[in-house]
């Protein structure tokens, strides 16, 4: 978590897998086949030289699942996340 112009380590573990997700079941499958897919690719990428990057634009009002759906992401790959607060310039 950053603090201006430092970092500081947090040991949180959010508890949302996709299996607690309140989610179309279509788009849940979609999503997690796309994350295996992206897992798949890693070596391609690194025999290539090139980064190994998936993105994702989540957009919605305050409660709606955005984070929960990140951290059941960062679980099912076993990534961890990493909160970057962007509201005050240092």
């Amino acid at each position: 978590m950053n603090e201006g112009p430092s970092w500081r380590c947090i040991n949180h573990h959010h508890p949302a897998t996709f299996d607690k997700l309140a989610m179309d079941p279509d788009l849940k499958r979609s999503v997690i086949a796309d994350l295996d897919r992206f897992l798949k690719r890693k070596d391609y990428y690194r025999r290539i030289g090139k980064a190994s990057k998936r993105g994702y634009l989540l957009y919605g009002p305050p409660g709606t699942g955005k984070s929960s759906l990140v951290a059941a992401m960062a679980n099912y790959l076993r990534f961890s996340l990493y909160d970057l607060d962007l509201s005050r310039r240092w």
